[in-house]
């Protein structure tokens, strides 16, 4: 109870709710609506997932949001990505956000309605992600915006969908129905609109009969092929993303200088 009412309401955008069988729901939001990643949450959920995997009673872990997962981001809030330190920050946090959910050593269900278009990662680290059928998975954040998928996006849809896969949906990313993904391997369950969460608790249910170690210690051996990828590949592949943000945002700088100067002449 310490823990808890040390944690559970200190974050704007995750929402944190648990029963007395000690079954967490972490509801991602922005305003009690969908998600949208800004600067704040993004520190945010470092700080989160931490306390999360830190408390012990903490049974069974859901993750879900609000009219969706998250579904775009705010790049304004994240200031000016092609200075060192800016950029230094959010490497950190990227790489400590991914660890610290993969460090949740009880199992984690993932429940998706709506879109999953920004850190479908964090979905994809769950042990089980039940979809609504209208349920879509996206990346708008990186290659369609002009930045490298660096932040772990490619690392875990490659583990669970395979190389080939990931690429082209990195490439070309266009929503990704539930089913498509089912058939993939990386979605366990398509519900009905409106049942993901439901059907999650009722897993979680059926996990709490297992022995509280054994539990655990299936978390801890089926994420553990996925963990040290994310520590072997994350931290590199975040440090190209910021290589990739800097050359777009002066590629945007140089060109809005032209046309300045093309208008300045004109006149």
């Amino acid at each position: 109870m310490q823990l808890q009412s040390n944690y559970f309401g200190a974050y704007h955008n995750l929402k944190l709710t648990r029963d007395d069988k000690g079954v967490l729901v972490a509801e991602f939001h922005s305003n009690g609506g969908p998600c949208i990643m800004t600067s704040q949450s993004h520190t945010e959920f470092v700080d989160a997932f931490y306390r999360i995997s830190q408390d012990r009673a903490n049974k069974i872990v859901i993750l879900t949001g609000a009219g969706g997962f998250i579904t775009d981001v705010d790049w304004s809030s994240f200031g000016d990505v092609t200075d060192p330190s800016v950029w230094s920050q959010v490497h950190d946090e990227g790489v400590q956000a991914l660890e610290n959910i993969a460090n949740i050593r009880v199992p984690v269900i993932a429940a998706i309605e709506g879109r999953a278009h920004v850190h479908s990662d964090y979905a994809l680290l769950a042990s089980v992600i039940v979809a609504a059928d209208g349920a879509t998975f996206q990346d708008v954040a990186h290659f369609s915006a002009g930045v490298a998928p660096g932040d772990g996006i490619f690392t875990t849809w490659s583990y669970r969908a395979g190389a080939g896969r990931a690429e082209a949906f990195l490439l070309n990313p266009q929503p990704l129905a539930a089913h498509t993904a089912h058939e993939w391997g990386v979605v366990a369950e398509v519900v009905p609109n409106g049942k993901a969460l439901s059907r999650a608790q009722e897993l979680a249910e059926l996990y709490l009969k297992a022995p509280e170690v054994t539990r655990r210690n299936t978390r801890v051996h089926f994420i553990q092929p996925l963990k040290e990828r994310i520590v072997r590949e994350v931290g590199y592949g975040l440090s190209l993303e910021g290589a990739s943000s800097a050359a777009l945002v002066k590629s945007m700088q140089a060109k809005t200088e032209r046309l300045a100067q093309k208008t300045k002449s004109a006149s």
